[in-house]
């Protein structure tokens, strides 16, 4: 896999070309600076649950999960109750995945107790101190790591503080997606 030069001229990875879906997400998401507490709470999330599954099926249902979660509001979904829980499991506009649910309810409240003591911003802070600023981006899709030494250090740190479902090949596509990591390949038009 490589570069398609899609029919609007443009160069971009393979990936985003697959279908109008893909193509806007990679043109005007993937891999762009994401900040904030909440919007990285937010992503975190989505790329828990597309855990196992294809990223398409959470992007065309990332609106039903915002609604869900109450706009991904951490300290709304710090307070969810076992009555959320079960609402979340019978909502068909999700991935209704029990691990994944409990997961998100327990990072929300790990979260809400850490910017208790460090302040709004502290998963920002954390989460960008991993930037590989001035790394080369990747010539082909088999230079892409499915995790990375910073992935696996996310993953500890953000375990020591009690979340959950972040494993380090889960923290390497977040930190792709967020613009943690540049890897669009070599070419591609987009500009992170």
């Amino acid at each position: 896999m490589t570069l398609v030069v899609g029919d609007d001229g443009l160069a971009r990875c393979s990936w985003g070309a697959g279908s109008a879906d893909y193509r806007a997400y990679h043109d005007e998401e993937w891999g762009k600076p994401v900040r904030g507490d909440r919007a990285l709470f937010e992503r975190l999330t989505l790329e828990a649950f597309q855990s196992g599954l294809s990223w398409i099926t959470i992007l065309r249902k990332r609106e039903n999960f915002r609604s869900a979660f109450g706009g991904f509001d951490i300290g709304r979904v710090a307070e969810f109750t076992d009555a959320d829980r079960e609402r979340l499991m019978a909502d068909v506009g999700i991935v209704r995945n029990r691990a994944k649910i409990d997961a998100t309810i327990a990072n929300a409240r790990a979260l809400r107790v850490w910017q208790a003591d460090e302040g709004d911003g502290a998963l920002d802070s954390l989460v960008w101190s991993f930037a590989q600023e001035g790394r080369r981006r990747p010539r082909t899709f088999a230079d892409i790591e499915a995790q990375s030494l910073q992935s696996k250090a996310l993953s500890k740190e953000l375990k020591k503080r009690g979340f959950a479902f972040i494993g380090p090949t889960t923290m390497h596509a977040a930190m792709q997606a967020i613009g943690v990591i540049d890897d669009h390949l070599e070419g591609c038009w987009v500009v992170s």
